[in-house]
């Protein structure tokens, strides 16, 4: 009979489960809790249900610790947040959430795509995106020639009529490009503050229903936003467009110097990156000429790691780059970030606010 006291690790392990047959070798991987089964009710708070992801798997245990971080990068004075954004999170309801980060001091630069600024503008000043179908009766060709023939645009299940890029274009041409066309070459970064400033200016001139949006809060809050990739989108062809007929122009080279300068001096730094391309690395890569890496990074996904693109690489992998530091808390989560997107934030805010 073997007495307990010589047991030595073997009786911690199969306390927690393990096999408590002689021979069985000490399980120091196998030392986890056990998991646990989610409880909902009436009446929880989003804290509180995110919580309860934790006692689960899978993507559920990945939200509730992905929520952890977030909140402990929002609630900390010493870390300089980054943004990136990328995805047609502004026309499938997600501007609002990204405002009030902007506007509670829980963004400190916002890494985005052109789309993003072009549907935020719209929005800005009067135009709305509308519920639709991703089709309708008979083929999804028959459906999406019905819209182009009505002169609307189809975002999956989102729709947006093609007037709204009319009112888009006479906004740049009349209140934004003007504004900087003097200064000659700028960067992107001085046109998204002017977009910003002319949004707010529009917006409150025709008491537009909808709030002033993304640009306008990062202006109000001398939040810097970058674009790297503005001629993928309507507002990237209206500036190329207007360049054309005048002597502006834009250097998308200089943002990098702002950029990098604010992540070599922040004493701590934490990433959100919401979708992937060209914001996900341009987020990332800031760190590669910085004397330290993030110390935080969540990412919201729903690409694979295994086709090897940028997209889906995992924040470990950025690890190897030294992207992230390699004590860095870092989770990423692979679902609709229009689902995750709210959650996590909701359940980081109610965190802090404790």
């Amino acid at each position: 009979m073997t007495d307990d006291a010589d047991r030595g690790d073997d009786a911690e392990a199969t306390s927690d489960g393990g096999d408590d047959r002689e021979g069985t070798p000490p399980r120091e991987e196998f030392r986890r809790d056990p998991v646990e089964h989610a409880s909902v009710r009436a009446g929880m708070t989003v804290g509180e249900l995110a919580s309860e992801y934790g006692k689960a798997g899978i993507g559920a245990a990945d939200l509730a610790e992905a929520a952890g971080i977030y909140a402990e990068m929002l609630g900390r004075e010493d870390v300089t947040n980054f943004v990136g954004l990328a995805g047609a999170m502004i026309p499938t309801g997600m501007r609002r959430i990204v405002a009030e980060l902007i506007r509670d001091d829980h963004v400190d630069a916002l890494v985005t795509t052109g789309a993003t600024l072009t549907h935020d503008t719209i929005e800005a000043i009067g135009g709305k995106h509308h519920h639709g179908r991703q089709h309708g009766e008979g083929s999804l060709r028959e459906h999406d020639e019905r819209l182009r023939d009505e002169g609307v645009d189809r975002i999956y299940n989102v729709y947006l009529p093609q007037e709204h890029f009319t009112l888009l274009e006479e906004h740049l041409r009349s209140a934004v490009f003007p504004a900087v066309e003097a200064e000659g070459s700028v960067s992107i970064e001085r046109l998204t503050a002017e977009l910003g400033r002319a949004n707010a200016d529009r917006n409150a001139e025709e008491d537009v229903a909808e709030d002033a949006g993304i640009a306008a809060a990062a202006f109000e809050n001398d939040v810097p936003i970058y674009a790297p990739a503005i001629g993928d989108s309507v507002l990237g062809l209206q500036a190329w467009m207007y360049s054309q007929i005048s002597d502006f122009s834009l250097d998308a080279l200089s943002d990098m110097t702002s950029l990098t300068d604010m992540a070599f001096d922040a004493e701590k730094a934490g990433a959100l990156v919401i979708g992937g391309g060209v914001p996900k690395n341009y987020t990332l890569q800031t760190m590669l000429v910085a004397p330290d890496a993030y110390d935080y990074a969540v990412q919201l996904t729903m690409d694979p790691e295994h086709t090897g693109g940028l997209s889906g690489a995992t924040l470990d992998e950025a690890r190897s780059w030294g992207k992230l530091e390699k004590a860095a808390r870092n989770a990423s989560v692979y679902a609709d970030a229009t689902i995750t997107f709210p959650l996590l934030v909701a359940a980081a805010r109610e965190r802090i606010s404790k």
